[in-house]
């Protein structure tokens, strides 16, 4: 019965992606996306950190002077650069869901906490959250990164430091709303210890909200990571990133274009796939937008 109820939920949801066309693209894209990240090993036609001296800026195997062993062309050590994009969607997805997640956990306690009690303790977490919201997120990360040290676990947690007052903000006005209905004034008036009733009544109806913000901050976030790596602050050699792709590559773009535009369009295209499928996210989850439609 219970496998039933999985498969008839896969069902439902899968009929309702299938009916929006941006849906679909960007489900198809993500989903892509996360098959290449999780196979890099085997789809990879090379070793993304092999040097080739006599492979040097090697164009696209289809223009002249091209490898047909290298389909995206070499970069200024040889590379494969079709390799290396490969392997740098796993820091891409892997920053950008980390610390998205990491994120969400601080944005959604702060957020019920200050929605559900008020007073006082709502007036510090805003006054907390407006003081982050003061500092440009790039700046912030840009001055942790180099107290502490450019890595993929301190990219995480300076992405998810910084990320989480969104989610706070978001939260805490859901919960405005839901601590005022009926049902959470019922279970109050019984009795029930605030503790649960946050975590049975408040938190499932604030979570589709979450769920939304958090798929459209992993394109931001996977941006934020591109920059920061292409600045020498974010994912460091010989760990190969799609923003230090970028930055080796810089160099190179009036003679060999391939360097930069290859990482360019990858980013991109991850970036429009997360967010279309954030966007039918959105029209599903939120009975505002079902509302307006």
């Amino acid at each position: 019965m219970k496998s039933r109820g999985i498969l008839h939920f896969i069902t439902r949801w899968l009929k309702m992606l299938l009916k929006s066309k941006t849906g679909t693209v960007g489900f198809i894209i993500v989903l892509f996306v996360c098959f290449v990240a999780a196979f890099a090993n085997f789809l990879a036609p090379h070793d993304p950190a092999l040097i080739n001296p006599a492979k040097m800026l090697k164009p696209p195997s289809w223009m002249e002077g091209g490898d047909e062993a290298h389909l995206l062309g070499t970069d200024n050590l040889g590379r494969d650069i079709l390799s290396r994009i490969i392997y740098g969607s796993r820091v891409s997805i892997i920053v950008g869901v980390a610390s998205v997640i990491l994120a969400g956990m601080i944005g959604i306690v702060v957020g019920l906490a200050s929605g559900y009690y008020g007073g006082w303790l709502d007036a510090v977490l805003m006054r907390i959250v407006d003081s982050f919201l003061s500092i440009p997120n790039i700046l912030f990360a840009l001055v942790f990164l180099a107290v502490f040290g450019p890595s993929v676990p301190t990219l995480i947690i300076v992405l998810g430091v910084t990320n989480w007052v969104a989610y706070a903000r978001i939260v805490r006005g859901e919960t405005l709303s839901i601590k005022e209905r009926e049902f959470v004034r019922a279970a109050r008036s019984i009795g029930v210890r605030n503790v649960k009733i946050i975590s049975r009544h408040v938190l499932p109806n604030v979570i589709s909200s979450f769920i939304v913000i958090s798929t459209l901050s992993v394109a931001t976030t996977i941006i934020l990571e591109a920059s920061l790596s292409f600045l020498g602050l974010g994912v460091q050699p010989p760990t190969v990133s799609w923003g230090g792709i970028l930055s080796d590559g810089r160099d190179y773009l009036a003679t060999s274009w391939w360097l930069a535009t290859f990482p360019g369009v990858a980013i991109t295209i991850t970036v429009l796939g997360i967010i279309f499928l954030g966007d039918w996210l959105r029209d599903v989850l939120d009975p505002r937008s079902q509302s307006r439609s």
